[in-house]
């Protein structure tokens, strides 16, 4: 039917006919539809039962663990039951919510605790580390809607293969952050102007153990923010402009 591959995510696919578009993205045995024209979404949908047997469930409000809410004005995406269900999990239901996903300088105290050598004593290795990798697990596709939390996940993922006692009270803190704001996630408003603008950053080596900087940056379409990230540059910058370089060169190759 003409559908393109998108480069950036295999699993969508998109048609276009003149004013006509058509969005469609498949996971297993799911498949999303949306667009602009509705007797083309019928077409396609008969071109597909045709194909194999499909059940159409309507409107979508809950898919992946992210719960769609319309309204005429707007479309807001969150993970409120997905969140519920990790504070449930880990006993967090009673706690007291935290102002801040993440403290200020925790990055380089968590890594001076590495680099220190502190005995078993002063921060234990766990046991268990399956339950600190689930945890992060977790958060990580929590990212997919808040972006509050992107610079918190990125530094507890870089623990994952040994973490302490240190690491651990860090996530949980993560957690009760989202105990605060559970329902928090991205708007996206059906007026407005469709033209992308991006925004980025460096923290110049910041990383006391590699010296690598930290890659920062949101891309926005219209007043609807579609894409951010918060990770480690690849190589050392040995200027925090050649940092703010590297940045700006991710930024674009995302845009485009």
């Amino acid at each position: 039917m003409s559908f393109k591959k998108s480069k950036n995510d295999y699993a969508l696919f998109t048609w276009n006919n003149g004013a006509s578009f058509i969005s469609l993205i498949i996971y297993r045995d799911d498949i999303l539809i949306t667009g602009n024209d509705e007797r083309a979404i019928v077409a396609l949908k008969e071109h597909l039962n045709k194909s194999f047997h499909i059940k159409d469930l309507g409107t979508p409000k809950f898919f992946l663990g992210i719960d769609i809410a319309r309204s005429p004005t707007s479309i807001s995406l969150s993970q409120r039951k997905y969140a519920l269900e990790l504070i449930f999990d880990f006993g967090l239901s009673t706690c007291k919510p935290s102002v801040v996903p993440i403290e200020q300088n925790i990055e380089v105290t968590i890594i001076e605790h590495e680099t220190e050598r502190q005995s078993p004593e002063e921060d234990p290795p766990l046991q268990d580390h399956t339950s600190y990798q689930r945890l992060v697990g977790h958060l990580i596709y929590l990212t997919m809607t808040q972006s509050d939390i992107s610079y918190a996940v990125q530094i507890l993922n870089q623990f994952m293969q040994a973490p302490k006692q240190s690491h651990m009270d860090a996530a949980i803190k993560v957690v009760k952050y989202l105990k605060g704001c559970p329902g928090v996630g991205l708007l996206l408003p059906q007026k407005g102007k469709m033209e992308i603008s991006a925004y980025c950053d460096s923290d110049w080596g910041s990383c006391p153990m590699t010296r690598r900087s930290l890659t920062g940056f949101c891309i926005k379409l219209g007043s609807s923010l579609i894409s951010w990230k918060a990770k480690k540059q690849a190589t050392v910058s040995l200027s925090s402009t050649e940092a703010e370089y590297r940045v700006m060169a991710n930024t674009t190759c995302e845009i485009i």
